[in-house]
């Protein structure tokens, strides 16, 4: 017993050292930026933005139509946003539990079949709902061009993130390293 407090070590840390996540840690990922997937995410923002933009300036709420697409556009841009931001300050890395690879394209999948009806129903209701020629009609026949570019985007977006799932052109440990985006 005499030779117990000899060997035990008594050096202390610093909380900063015991830290799970900083703020230096949460930097932006500029290679995520310029990749396939980010690009992709960066024109789906955009266009998004500029649908439910386009239909939110016109009277929506008196077509039934036209608040479905106004759904689907608010509600896949801000998801859309989340993902963007998990990719962009690599929180997907941290969270290494979650196959991120699945979710994506599982997410992408819904989207565009949730913009495909958006856009079907943005384009059949445009003739319907306001006089050719008018703002109304303008603006909503732009959503419809808009929506169908989403579409295009989230469709492209699914068949990388399909890639990226069954590992097309790379192994697991690189895949898993370089983030998971080509």
């Amino acid at each position: 017993m005499a030779e117990f407090p000899s060997k035990v070590s008594t050096r202390t840390s610093s909380p900063a050292q015991g830290a799970g996540v900083s703020v230096s840690a949460l930097r932006p990922d500029l290679g995520f930026v310029r990749s396939t997937l980010g690009a992709l995410m960066l024109l789906q923002l955009v266009v998004g933005l500029l649908v439910w933009g386009l239909i939110a300036d016109t009277p929506y709420h008196l077509y039934p139509a036209y608040g479905w697409v106004m759904f689907v556009a608010v509600f896949l841009w801000l998801v859309t946003i989340v993902f963007f931001s998990l990719y962009l300050f690599q929180l997907h890395m941290k969270l290494y539990m979650v196959p991120w690879p699945l979710v994506l394209m599982i997410f992408n999948v819904c989207a565009t079949v949730l913009y495909v009806t958006a856009f079907i129903s943005c384009s059949a209701a445009v003739e319907l709902t306001s006089l050719k020629g008018s703002r109304p009609y303008n603006q909503r026949a732009a959503a419809s061009f808009f929506s169908c570019l989403v579409m295009i985007a989230y469709g492209v977006s699914t068949f990388f993130s399909f890639q990226a799932w069954r590992g097309v052109g790379s192994n697991a440990a690189t895949s898993q390293m370089a983030g998971g985006y080509a």
